[in-house]
């Protein structure tokens, strides 16, 4: 049994849980989120927390108890409080922009790097430099963030590229001299 699993989900003030079938809606303050569930899953809504039932005790139940904990609490965290992913731009003439649902990034590349937002995801620029993906629902921020870092990941000579804010570049020595 999955010892993630076995831990209830607490259900805050503000947030309304309602089961369907095998999905499961989340409304809250910041917004609605809904998540189909594998069907071996048990999940009891009470008054005040949500708890998952695994029906056996084999491999693959314990890892969807988890699973299906995991992304419960994710998304009542998420309409709660919500993700932010920071990067942070290195690199002379690097910047970024922002104008509606468009980001766009100079990157040292020919042309500018156009990325279009995904709906539901917005994006604070600070100082050209320092960016905040932000978003009710953790695994689109994630995959934003990774995304947007994809676009120019830093190298390990001078650092530049598109980091995460908590990412360390293990940096390399360049060619010894004579």
């Amino acid at each position: 049994m999955s010892r993630i699993g076995k831990l209830p989900v607490a259900i805050p003030a503000g947030v309304k849980i309602s089961l369907d079938g095998n999905s499961m809606t989340v409304t809250g303050p910041k917004g609605t989120l809904t998540q189909p569930l594998h069907e071996r899953m048990t999940v009891a809504v009470e008054t005040d927390q949500v708890k998952v039932v695994s029906p056996a005790e084999n491999k693959q139940d314990g890892a969807l108890h988890g699973l299906t904990r995991a992304l419960i609490n994710n998304m009542v965290m998420g309409v709660t409080n919500g993700f932010q992913k920071d990067l942070e731009i290195n690199g002379v003439g690097y910047r970024a922009e922002i104008s509606g649902k468009v980001l766009t990034l100079s990157l040292g590349y020919s042309h500018p790097v156009i990325y279009e937002l995904p709906a539901g995801i917005s994006v604070d620029i600070d100082k050209q430099t320092k960016l905040s993906v932000k978003g009710i629902d953790k695994q689109l921020v994630g995959s934003a963030a990774a995304k947007i870092r994809s676009f120019r990941k830093p190298e390990p000579y001078k650092g530049k590229g598109i980091k995460y804010a908590d990412e360390r570049i293990l940096r390399k020595a360049g060619k010894a001299g004579k």
